[in-house]
């Protein structure tokens, strides 16, 4: 008589399939998943960082470019900015995977943004030909950090969700 793992072939392949499910990735059907909207909003963020800035700066430049002249002859400081962005994008689209195992990179695109912000809305307060911009990139910069901010886990509630215990 044949046996596998110590029983008879019969009762072995008799017994119902066992699958393994490795614990991290396990969930509760009836439990919400507490960072589903935090995910959707790093993918949507992450896009507009990678490619609607570039965008906008050509769609609407009194509102998204601080320079003058044609969109296409980009300055070389924009052309740093809009690579710096659209890297952040990318790393925003990788921490949409796992956001909470990505808490600092999502902290500070809230801060970056709301300090960048800021420095563009004294600059566009300062300078009238630049006052376009108080309806385009600086409450665009603030609606994606206070989005980024209200969605994310903090203090108590963040570290069990990271350890992996809801």
């Amino acid at each position: 008589m044949e046996v596998i793992q110590g029983k008879p072939i019969g009762e072995a392949l008799a017994r119902e399939p066992q699958f393994y499910t490795p614990t991290s990735r396990e969930t509760n059907v009836s439990e919400p998943d507490p960072t589903k909207y935090l995910r959707i909003a790093l993918r949507l963020v992450g896009v507009a960082f990678i490619v609607g800035i570039y965008t906008f700066i050509n769609v609407w430049p009194s509102g998204w470019s601080w320079h003058t002249g044609h969109s296409h002859h980009l300055p070389h400081y924009l052309q740093m900015i809009l690579g710096v962005y659209a890297t952040l994008g990318v790393f925003l689209l990788i921490a949409s995977r796992n956001p909470l195992a990505h808490l600092s990179l999502i902290w500070f695109t809230v801060w970056s943004s709301v300090v960048h912000a800021a420095i563009m809305a004294v600059q566009a307060l300062t300078n009238p030909d630049q006052i376009a911009h108080l309806w385009g990139d600086v409450p665009a910069l603030l609606v994606f950090g206070a989005v980024l901010a209200l969605l994310t886990p903090r203090g108590t509630v963040a570290t069990p969700l990271a350890a992996g215990k809801k």
